[in-house]
């Protein structure tokens, strides 16, 4: 499968992810910890890798990020910031 990158990104979630997480108070590994109970196989690595851009995140990830979060996919893409 060919990965393809957003500029020097394999997604554009992962500067939102961090924000979420840090909002939260969480580490990579308790917020890995927590998407695992929701389905998502994952670590502290994935979650740092999600998070660097360096992960492609499929879009049943998105869709799993975006209810632990409480926000729509729209809002974990950043549609409707500037620059977007």
């Amino acid at each position: 499968m060919k990965i393809y990158w957003n500029g020097t990104s394999k997604n554009i979630i992962g500067p939102k992810v961090k924000q979420l997480r840090t909002a939260q108070g969480l580490s990579q590994a308790a917020l890995a910890g927590r998407l695992q109970l929701l389905g998502m196989e994952c670590s502290d690595l994935t979650i740092l890798r999600i998070e660097q851009g360096s992960r492609f995140v499929p879009d049943y990830e998105v869709a799993i990020l975006s209810e632990y979060f409480n926000i729509s996919t729209d809002e974990l893409l950043g549609k409707g910031e500037p620059g977007r």
